[in-house]
């Protein structure tokens, strides 16, 4: 084993879980992918944990040879609690995209606390992580009253590592209905239904809450003085390294399983509820208006699933033919929720022309939620965008206003995981300007696109 200080951090998204090595420098040392599956049976759809549980102390094994371990940061997604007494989970932890009882729907909107309070719009199935608790607590009351703590994702696979069970604010504050982002406190929904108990004492996001618990070091040969952080929202942990990058507005977008506009410096009173604009709270726990869409998800319906990347001459075709791609292509959520997607004009033949109606789309639906939310100041793109090298030109030509620039990052939750651990270290701003595509037609394209989703049909 060598001396070199590393980090790894435990990035569980909707789609992939991630293991990711890391050294002193922020460096990728090694990196290792597994599916996020949903296990369908059982009382309802839920996150395989033992699965993942396994697989990664399968892979810590794995990296104890390569490196010293200093941290191990779990930085997950959204809209998921797990619910614990002193031995493990008393109810399976559901996935927030199972479609809970519509009955359950309208007894749930009179407890949720108003928009104005929380900035979390109602959305669908179990976004609400406020719904999903509500829903278990009324479907499996003997469970849900023998359990000692309501841990949020990233909280939870803390608290199995370290035995220290915390709260914290990002997860908390990710339209929740449990959380105030302006007050930075709970919200009545919580009293209202007898949960503040439940809820651990809050830390921030980079706090050791204790070390890995001995019998793991043992079994995963990490050094028994291996810290366990308590962890960030995955949106949150891309945004830390634009944090202290100056005043005034600025925005990051971060795309993944779901694309977040999130405009820092910008006011939260331009935020409405039926647009599925909501506010984060940041590291910090500072409020930071954001809107989104499923943009990873809808990307994949349409690029199909050998996607092949496209070329200019790929997209020129599908502009001057007119094909467009109308919202959506997923239920989740987003500005146009409740439409279904449509194709107009010549289908897209090819795989390339697949990914080409896929990244036409999704810059469009990216471009609206800016414009929508007022985006003013630079534009950050993190994540897996990054690597399409179509979108941040195309974006750029839309908004010649803003200066839009790539992340050399590919997974901005991985550096916030990092930064976590090296908390208060100055992180390069390894980013790169793009520049604006000179596609012909593609404004003509976008205002034919925005007449057409403004009206909900073709224009």
């Amino acid at each position: 084993m060598t001396s070199v200080d590393a980090t790894i951090v435990l990035d569980i998204g909707k789609t992939n879980v991630k293991l990711v090595l890391l050294d002193a420098a922020g460096a990728m040392l090694a990196e290792r992918r597994s599916p996020n599956s949903i296990v369908q049976d059982g009382p309802y759809p839920h996150h395989d944990t033992d699965r993942i549980w396994n697989w990664m102390l399968g892979v810590m094994r794995d990296y104890a040879r390569l490196a010293r371990v200093g941290a191990i940061v779990p930085v997950t997604h959204g809209a998921t609690a797990a619910l614990v007494d002193d031995s493990g989970l008393v109810l399976p932890v559901l996935d927030y995209e199972s479609e809970l009882p519509a009955t359950q729907a309208t007894a749930y909107a009179s407890l949720r606390p108003p928009y104005s309070t929380s900035y979390s719009p109602a959305l669908p199935a179990g976004l609400n992580l406020g719904r999903q608790l509500a829903w278990l607590a009324r479907s499996f009351p003997a469970q849900f009253q023998n359990a000692r703590h309501i841990l949020m994702y990233p909280q939870y696979w803390a608290w199995r590592l370290s035995g220290v069970a915390a709260s914290e604010v990002t997860s908390l504050g990710c339209h929740t209905d449990l959380w105030q982002p302006a007050r930075q406190q709970y919200s009545s929904l919580v009293e209202r239904m007898g949960w503040s108990k439940l809820f651990p004492p809050m830390q921030p996001a980079w706090a050791p809450l204790g070390m890995l618990r001995p019998e793991l070091a043992k079994e995963t040969g990490l050094p028994e003085d291996c810290r366990v952080l308590c962890g960030i929202h995955d949106s949150n942990a891309s945004l830390l390294r634009h944090l202290g990058s100056g005043e005034g507005q600025r925005t990051v977008l971060s795309t993944g399983t779901w694309v977040i506009a999130a405009a820092l410096g910008m006011p939260l009173d331009g935020l409405r509820e039926e647009s599925d604009m909501l506010a984060n709270s940041n590291a910090l726990g500072q409020p930071v208006a954001c809107m989104r869409f499923m943009g990873g998800r809808e990307f994949g319906e349409l690029a199909g699933p050998q996607p092949e990347v496209c070329t200019p001459d790929d997209l020129q075709r599908l502009v001057a033919q007119g094909t467009m791609a109308l919202p959506c292509f997923s239920s989740a959520g987003g500005p146009f929720a409740g439409r279904a997607g449509e194709i107009q004009g010549p289908a897209p033949q090819t795989a390339r022309e697949r990914y080409a109606l896929a990244t036409l789309y999704c810059v469009l639906m990216s471009d609206y939620c800016l414009s929508a939310l007022g985006s003013a100041g630079p534009v950050v793109v993190e994540g897996s965008y990054t690597g399409n090298p179509h979108f941040a030109p195309l974006l750029a030509a839309l908004r010649p206003d803003q200066e839009i620039s790539c992340s050399d990052d590919t997974s901005g939750t991985t550096c916030g995981g990092w930064m976590l651990h090296h908390w208060g270290a100055p992180v390069d701003d390894n980013t790169s300007a793009a520049k604006p595509s000179d596609l012909a037609g593609w404004q003509a394209y976008r205002e034919r696109w925005l007449a057409s989703v403004t009206a909900g049909k073709a224009a």
